[in-house]
Parts: C-alpha cells; structure tokens; sequence
C-alpha cells in the first residue's frame, strides 16, 4: 500500500508541476500581449504627436511663406529710405569736401 501511495503522491506532484508550469506559461503569453498591446498602443500616439508636429510646422511656414511678400515690400521700402538718405547726407557734405580736397591738395 505505501507503494501505491507513493506512487500517488508522485503522481499528484507531477500533475500539480504541470499545472504550476500551464499557470507559468500562461502568464507569461498574457505578459508578451500586454507588452505587445503597450508598444502598439506607444507607436500609434508617437505617429499622432508626429502628425501633429509636422502640420503645425507646414502651418506656420505656409503663414510665414504667406506674408514674405509684404516683408520683401516693407523692407524694400527700408531700403529706398535708407539710401535716400545717404544721397542726401552726401549732397550736403559733398561741396564741403570737395573744398578742402582742393584746399590741401592746392596747398604747399
């Protein structure tokens, strides 16, 4: 009889192994889905943040692309202005200079 209660019991251990290594492998597969499920769910919100990005980034260059032609305007307008009064600074130094150009060239 203790034999077959050995055997009983080993084969009690046995099954009880198997379950504990069915439970194991069980969670183990449910562990790779959530993991698989997280990178997925990870992947999905990166490309949205980059799709994000990127339209807010074509959106402001089309609104600064949109309004370069009124900066090429105004600045032109700087620069006729600036060069205005250039032209003007010169005309009235011009004859003074050339005096005294004369002046020093003329004197010994």
């Amino acid at each position: 009889m203790d034999s077959v209660r050995g055997h009983s019991g080993i084969h009690m251990l046995l099954a009880a192994e198997q379950q504990a290594q069915e439970i194991i492998s069980s969670a183990r597969n449910l562990k790779t889905s959530r993991l698989k499920q997280a990178k997925d769910e990870e992947e999905r919100e990166a490309a949205a943040y980059r799709a994000a990005l990127e339209e807010d980034y074509r959106r402001n260059v089309s609104e600064a692309s949109g309004s370069s032609g009124g900066n090429v305007k105004r600045l032109e307008e700087e620069t006729r202005i600036k060069i205005q009064r250039l032209q003007d600074a010169f005309s009235s130094c011009r004859a003074d200079v050339v005096g005294m150009l004369l002046k020093h060239v003329t004197t010994v």
